[in-house]
């Protein structure tokens, strides 16, 4: 799984442009739920569900509260699975890495 990071709500929206899935993972700094979800992630970054997916990292506290606020989000950390620039899944919370793969198998 490719990894980027969007610093601006021009990259995001860039990043969806640019790649037909993109996992997009919205955290912020001190947030132990966001700590945990990079280990989740880490571990199915290589899998064949994981395959052709890119994965955008984007930091609340850079990209700033009224953007994620603007996409209705209302917590960290939050997962979102976009296809070909249409959001298919919202993720709220820790999750685990069966969870994320099974959100990813609906899009493969």
């Amino acid at each position: 799984m490719q990894t980027l990071h969007a610093a601006t709500p021009d990259a995001y929206h860039a990043a969806l442009r640019d790649h037909p899935t993109v996992l997009v993972d919205f955290h912020k700094d001190n947030c132990p739920g966001c700590r945990m979800l990079e280990m989740s992630l880490a571990s199915i970054a290589g899998s064949p569900t994981a395959a052709g997916t890119v994965l955008l990292k984007v930091h609340l506290e850079t990209i700033g509260e009224a953007f994620f606020r603007s996409l209705g989000l209302r917590q960290t950390p939050t997962l979102l699975l976009v296809r070909d620039g249409h959001e298919v899944a919202r993720l709220a919370g820790y999750q685990s890495p069966k969870q994320i793969g099974a959100v990813l198998e609906t899009v493969a």
